[in-house]
């Protein structure tokens, strides 16, 4: 049997493991009578641990929320998930000193075995640099959008749009994405009557929110699919619509959705909307396709495959 520490410990990490737990369950973990059980329950009330307990005639126990945030046991793979976590923590406005004290506690009670997992995680996992700042977003604003995508209730809140002009919006948030170093806010804009994707950094929410809204079916069953067709093409700096000389569905799959997207014209062939940041990249990614196709804007992409498709044709004729 174990000694009375050594099994409070046991029992707070059999609580913090799953939802509920009865008494016999916990009583046959521990291998000590139900009655114990109930005395160690008592035990973690005065420590701190909200244990709630179900009456009946096996009992049930689980570990509710309480007024402050009592010790947690983490096993060695959430030890290091949180310690990479914390040091990832970077972004947030205003939480960048807590995680660094909040870091510097789990790892200073981390056993010598974890401590050189994470030291190896940190030596040889290389992250590619980015010369792009990262925008700051408030811990504050995020949670409050969490929580009205919880909780659906309109938001309400000025928004600086990417050339610097400013607007308000209300909205019904969905989803909040992160992807790469931006968090995005999913979201129906009641005034356009269509689905809208925000940039967190870029909002300022205008309190109360409210009021409750029914929710209505998202407009993707991939919400990061079509989140990444949408924050791409915004990104576009130059955009064609092509006639592709093959069916919509053999084109659709070959197309990503950060891409662009297919619309069928008839049975032989299709519409491709797409863009890139550059002719170039553009050109090429019509090229990869494999597929016939006409192009007639913009100007500058007609030009710049015509100059691109004479290069490919001197090449052949200079090995003949």
């Amino acid at each position: 049997m174990l000694e009375t520490s050594a099994r409070l410990l046991r029992l707070l990490s059999l609580l913090q493991s799953r939802r509920e737990w009865t008494g016999p369950e916990l009583a046959q973990r521990l291998d000590v009578s139900q009655r114990t059980v109930r005395n160690d329950v008592d035990r973690l009330r005065t420590l701190g641990y909200p244990v709630l307990a179900n009456r009946g005639s096996v009992g049930g126990y689980r570990l509710g929320a309480g007024a402050q945030l009592p010790p947690l046991l983490l096993d060695d793979e959430e030890a290091v998930a949180t310690v990479l976590g914390l040091r990832a923590a970077t972004g947030l406005a205003g939480v960048e000193e807590v995680s660094v004290r909040a870091l510097a506690k789990v790892e200073r009670v981390l056993p010598p075995r974890l401590r050189r997992r994470v030291a190896a995680l940190a030596e040889y996992a290389v992250r590619v640099p980015d010369d792009t700042p990262a925008p700051q977003v408030d811990a504050e604003v995020l949670t409050t959008l969490a929580a009205a995508c919880r909780d659906t209730e309109r938001l309400r809140f000025d928004y600086r749009t990417h050339n610097g002009g400013e607007s308000r919006r209300e909205v019904e948030p969905y989803r909040l994405i992160a992807w790469g170093r931006r968090w995005y806010l999913l979201a129906w804009d009641v005034e356009r009557g269509d689905w809208r994707t925000f940039r967190v950094d870029r909002i300022t929410p205008r309190v109360p929110t409210g009021p409750r809204f029914a929710p209505r079916p998202l407009p993707a069953d991939d919400i990061t699919a079509y989140l990444s067709g949408r924050v791409s093409a915004a990104a576009w700096r130059y955009r064609a619509q092509v006639l592709v000389h093959a069916p919509a569905a053999e084109v659709a799959p070959r197309i990503p959705p950060a891409a662009g997207h297919v619309e069928a014209r008839d049975a032989i062939t299709c519409w491709l909307h797409t863009g890139s940041d550059t002719l170039d990249g553009l050109a090429v990614h019509l090229g990869l396709l494999g597929l016939d196709f006409t192009v007639t804007e913009p100007p500058e992409l007609v030009d710049r495959i015509a100059e691109l498709g004479g290069r490919y044709t001197r090449a052949v004729q200079a090995r003949r």
